[in-house]
């Protein structure tokens, strides 16, 4: 009889071992060629109505590691909170802003672009300000493609850009599913945040049948995993499961690290690029350029 996930990979030292966490053989995915052209960009939500799951750790680690393999990478900060553009230290008062460009169109998104310390990875700030755009954005026609009719106009500079949705299902997660070629939903390994994933799935659906045809899961990331545990090894095993290969291989496992990185305001893989969340976000970015989700 084969033995459960859970069962495969409790034993010491599973990470050497040719089965990885998902479950599935390991694969080392190969550093990608360098584009000999950019754009358009691709552009990817990165969404979870749950809260603390590492939507943001994930934008700012992913984008950075796409930068590092010569990608032109634009984050979108689509959040109140304003938590991507902290961790990337860029300013969020006083600069335009994801907000101004969503309410008045005259504004032109390249006036809210703000450079990081990462080579080839910008940003377009938010700050609490965008908590009001859903209701401002009530009586507007086609009020779910406005962040569409936006990003149109920048994309040509980017082959990929990342958007950090908020943790709802609102009108402003509506309008980057509108946007979006593709999804990336990170998972924290942990039963709560595993529940609402179906509903996720769902409102993708209906954005896909209503909405935008051309939406695609790119994939589910397991986040915040702690091999040590269970209960991670557990939710880990039902989210495959449930979604077989749409779940990336790449698992990104639990560490201070992180918000070591956000208080310094760079990504990771600048801040402790030796570490193995680095070298995991760099794994994911090579696995979504190998998955055809990346130019």
């Amino acid at each position: 009889m084969t033995r459960k996930l859970s069962e495969r990979i409790s034993l010491p030292g599973f990470d050497d071992m040719p089965v990885g966490p998902t479950g599935r053989e390991k694969h080392e995915f190969a550093a990608p060629e360098p584009l000999k052209s950019h754009g358009p960009a691709r552009i990817i939500s990165l969404c979870n109505q749950k809260g603390g799951v590492g939507k943001t750790t994930t934008t700012i680690n992913l984008g950075a590691a796409l930068a590092s393999y010569g990608r032109r990478v634009l984050a979108v900060d689509f959040d109140p909170q304003g938590a991507l553009s902290a961790g990337l230290g860029v300013p969020t008062h006083d600069v335009t802003t994801i907000y101004d460009l969503l309410l008045n169109g005259k504004v032109d998104p390249k006036d809210a672009i703000q450079p990081t310390s990462v080579e080839g990875l910008d940003v377009i700030p938010a700050n609490i300000d965008l908590s009001a755009a859903e209701v401002h954005l009530v009586n507007e026609v086609a009020r779910e493609q406005i962040l569409a009719r936006v990003l149109r106009k920048v994309s040509g500079d980017y082959d990929v850009i990342l958007i950090d949705c908020q943790p709802s299902l609102g009108i402003l997660t509506v309008n980057a599913l509108t946007a979006s070629h593709g999804v990336l939903i990170p998972l924290e390994c942990e039963f709560f945040a595993l529940r609402g994933v179906a509903l996720l799935i769902e409102t993708i659906d209906k954005v896909r049948d209503r909405l935008n045809p051309a939406i695609e899961l790119d994939g589910i990331l397991a986040t915040m995993y702690d091999s040590r545990t269970l209960h991670s090894r557990e939710v880990l095993e039902r989210v495959v499961d449930a979604f077989g290969h749409s779940v990336l291989e790449t698992v990104i496992g639990r560490t201070v690290k992180f918000p070591d990185a956000s208080v310094a305001g760079v990504p990771i893989t600048d801040f402790a690029p030796e570490h193995a969340a680095a070298k995991a976000y760099l794994q994911v970015a090579r696995e979504l350029i190998h998955r055809g989700a990346v130019a």
